[in-house]
C-alpha cells in the first residue's frame, strides 16, 4: 500500500508538472525589479536525480523558520528548493560566501527601520548580491530599483554617480519602500509582490480576483510575478539548510576595513588609483557607485572609501596625489588598459552577472528541461576546460558526478546539464542571413551611446556585461570606443 501510494504521488507530480508547463509556456520580458523569475515554466528535477526532497519535510523546515513573514509551504516552492538543489548548487554556495559582506549591514537597517530580519534573503533573489548588476529593464543595485523609483526614495542618479549601486542607500531606501507597501497593504505576502511588480498591479489583481491575499490573486498577477514571493520561501530554506544538501561555502568574503576621504570639485580616479597605489578594482569594489572613471567639478565635500592599510600614506602624501588627481589630464588608453585588467576582479564581487546569458543568476535562465550530455574526458582535458566549454560551473559539474576532488580520468564519462536559454533557442535557429527577424522577436535589444570619459570597462559595469562579450557583440577588435559611437548592450 505504501508502495501504491508512493507511485500515484509521483503520477500526481508529473500531471502537476506537465499541466503547468502547458500552460504556462511565455516567458519574464523584464528582469529585477522582477527578481529573479526562474521561469514561468516548471520541470521536472528527476532529469538530474532520482532523488527528491521529501514534502513533509520541506514543510516542518519552513514552519521552524516562519517568523514574522509567512513560510506557507507550496508546490511551486518545492520546486524551487530542488531547483536551488540539483540544478544550481553553486548559485547557493555563492550566496553563502557573498552574504557576510552584505548581512550585516541589511539586519543593521532593517532593525533600525523595525523591520522582519529575514527580507535580507530578499535581496539574494534580487540581484545575487551583486551591488553593481543592472536588468535588462534597467533596475539595478543589490535591492534592483528602477530608475524612476530609486529617485523617489533619494537615491541620485546621473551619468557619473548612481546611487541604487550604493550598499548602504540603496537598502536604507529598500526598508522604507518595502515598510510603505506594508502599511498599504498590511500584509507581508502581498507587500513582497507589490516590491516586484509596483502596488498598481497588485490592487488590479485584487479588484479583478475579489481577493486580498496572494494565493488568492496569485492567478491575476502578472506571469513573471506569481513565482517571486515561491522563490523567496526557498531561498530562505536554502540558506539554512543548505549544509543538509551538502552545499556549503568554500571561499566566504567578509568586508575590508576602509577609511573615507572628501573629494572637493573634479577627480579623475584613474590619476588617483595610479598615485595612490589602490588598484582601480578596488576603488570601484568599495565605492560601487562609481559609474564613470572621473567625478565631475560640481561635487562638493563627496565621500569616498578607500582601504585603511592604504590611508596613511594617502594622508602622507595628499598634496601631491590631489594636485594631480584634480588638475592632470588621463590618458583614455591607460584607463582601458588597467580596466580590462580589473575586469575579473569587479566581477568576482558581485557574484553574477544578470545581463550574460551564461549568467549564473537563476533569473535570466529560463527553466526549461535541461539537455542531458555524456562527456568524455580526453587527453589533457580538466574539470575547468570542460565546465567552460559547456558553459557551466565547476561546482555543479562535480556534484552532478559525485566527484569529490576535481581530478578526472582520460576516457571517463560525465554527465554534463546544460540550461538552454530563451536567447539560446534563439541563436540556435537564427542565422547571420536572418539577423532582420530578431525584430520581430519580444527581445528589444538596447543600445548605449559612448559619452565623454566612456571606456569600454565602464560601460561593461554598468550593463553588467564582460569587455569580452561587449567587444564581441559590436565586432570591436581594438579596446577603444569613440564618443558618439552607438553600443549594442543587450
Amino acid at each position: 500500500m505504501e508502495i501504491l501510494t508512493h507511485d500515484l504521488r509521483r503520477i500526481f507530480r508529473a500531471v502537476l508538472v506537465a499541466s503547468m508547463f502547458l500552460t504556462q509556456v511565455s516567458v519574464a520580458q523584464k528582469l529585477p525589479n522582477d527578481t529573479i523569475q526562474l521561469a514561468e515554466t516548471t520541470v521536472s528535477f528527476e532529469a538530474i536525480t532520482d532523488s527528491t526532497i521529501s514534502e513533509a519535510l520541506v514543510r516542518e523546515r519552513l514552519a521552524k523558520l516562519q517568523n514574522e513573514i509567512p513560510l506557507r509551504y507550496h508546490a511551486v516552492t518545492h520546486q524551487f528548493v530542488e531547483y536551488f538543489i540539483y540544478r544550481k548548487p553553486h548559485f547557493v554556495k555563492r550566496m553563502l560566501e557573498q552574504m557576510h559582506l552584505y548581512f550585516p549591514l541589511y539586519e543593521k537597517y532593517l532593525a533600525e527601520y523595525d523591520m522582519p530580519r529575514e527580507l535580507k534573503f530578499l535581496s539574494l533573489i534580487e540581484s545575487g548580491l551583486n551591488p553593481r548588476v543592472i536588468s535588462y529593464a534597467g533596475a539595478g543595485g543589490l535591492w534592483q530599483f528602477m530608475p524612476r523609483t530609486g529617485k523617489e526614495f533619494g537615491l541620485y542618479q546621473d551619468d557619473y554617480i548612481d546611487e541604487r549601486f550604493q550598499p548602504a542607500k540603496a537598502t536604507e531606501a529598500a526598508c522604507k519602500y518595502l515598510r510603505q507597501l506594508y502599511r498599504v497593504f498590511g500584509d507581508w505576502e502581498m507587500a513582497l509582490a507589490a516590491y516586484n511588480v509596483g502596488p498598481g498591479n497588485v490592487k488590479r489583481a485584487m479588484r479583478r480576483s475579489g481577493s486580498n491575499t496572494f494565493w488568492g490573486i496569485y492567478n491575476f498577477l502578472p506571469k513573471q510575478t506569481r513565482h517571486y514571493v515561491p522563490q523567496f520561501v526557498a531561498i530562505t530554506y536554502m540558506m539554512h539548510y543548505a549544509s543538509d544538501h551538502s552545499i556549503f561555502a568554500e571561499t566566504p568574503n567578509y568586508p575590508v576595513l576602509t577609511d573615507t576621504i572628501q573629494v572637493n570639485g573634479y577627480f579623475n580616479l584613474h590619476t588617483f588609483a595610479n598615485l595612490s597605489g589602490i588598484p582601480l578594482a578596488e576603488l570601484y569594489q568599495l565605492n560601487p557607485q562609481l559609474i564613470d572613471t572621473q567625478i565631475p567639478p560640481r561635487f562638493k565635500n563627496y565621500v569616498l572609501n578607500v582601504p585603511s592599510h592604504h590611508h596613511e600614506n594617502l594622508m602622507a602624501n595628499r598634496v601631491a596625489i590631489w594636485d594631480s588627481a584634480m588638475r592632470l589630464p588621463y590618458d583614455p588608453s591607460a584607463v582601458l588598459a588597467d580596466a580590462s585588467d580589473s575586469t575579473r576582479a569587479i566581477t568576482k564581487i558581485g557574484g553574477i552577472v544578470a545581463a550574460s546569458d551564461e549568467a549564473d543568476d537563476p533569473e535570466t535562465i529560463i527553466a526549461r528541461k535541461p539537455r542531458k550530455i555524456s562527456h568524455q574526458v580526453r587527453r589533457g582535458e580538466t574539470i575547468a576546460s570542460i565546465a567552460r566549454h559547456y558553459h557551466v560551473d565547476v561546482y555543479d559539474l562535480k556534484k552532478w558526478n559525485k566527484l569529490r576532488s576535481g581530478k578526472v580520468l582520460r576516457n571517463q564519462r560525465l554527465v554534463v546539464y546544460q540550461e538552454i536559454g530563451k536567447r539560446q533557442l534563439l541563436a540556435a535557429k537564427t542565422s547571420d542571413k536572418k539577423q532582420k527577424t530578431l525584430a520581430k522577436t519580444k527581445i528589444k535589444l538596447r543600445y548605449h551611446r559612448v559619452q565623454l570619459g566612456d571606456t569600454l570597462w565602464t560601460i561593461s559595469q554598468r550593463y553588467g556585461l564582460d569587455i569580452a562579450q561587449l567587444k564581441k557583440l559590436n565586432r570591436i577588435k581594438g579596446n577603444t570606443v569613440r564618443k558618439g559611437q552607438r553600443l549594442l548592450v543587450g
